[in-house]
């Protein structure tokens, strides 16, 4: 079980999503309803991911994350921001290539104080494995680097 929460806000059309603790696989269904809400408001502007508080991220989320900048770049024409402080995340999204779909900065741009806890998700396996594919598909589509990263991983999940 991971011992990572995601909060969610919306304040005027901008969309905040803070991300605390670990985030794993295990959030993967919650968020990616959460992704589907945002898009499907009519009033949605701009996202604003958190993570600052932060440990550690998994290539699952990541992947999740890409979609909802392509998304974003859909529907508004603008690129989310990520906010990060801590050098190990900066440095796995640089080396991700969200540098490219994703406005990264170190200080928070608002701060609602609405945030309240998104609802853990049971999910089935196969539910889960399509996420996982589609999430590594999208981080394959980044750039070669991921492309080889995930490779394997990709076709084992595409094979069960």
């Amino acid at each position: 079980m991971s011992n990572g929460k995601i909060q969610f806000a919306e304040q005027e059309g901008t969309f905040v999503l803070k991300f605390i603790g670990e985030i794993r696989l295990t959030l993967c269904s919650v968020l990616d309803s959460t992704i589907e809400q945002i898009f499907s408001a009519t009033n949605f502007s701009s996202i604003v991911i958190d993570l600052i508080d932060t440990r550690s991220i998994d290539s699952t989320t990541l992947g999740l994350l890409a979609k909802l900048s392509i998304l974003s770049r859909q529907k508004v024409g603008l690129l989310p921001t990520l906010v990060t402080r801590n050098p190990d995340i900066t440095r796995l999204l640089h080396s991700m290539g969200f540098d490219q779909v994703f406005n990264i900065v170190d200080q928070p741009q608002i701060t609602p104080e609405s945030l309240r806890d998104l609802p853990c998700q049971d999910v089935s396996e196969e539910e889960v494995r399509h996420r996982v594919l589609e999430a590594h598909r999208i981080l394959m589509s980044l750039n070669d680097s991921n492309r080889q990263a995930f490779r394997d991983l990709v076709e084992a999940l595409e094979r069960s």
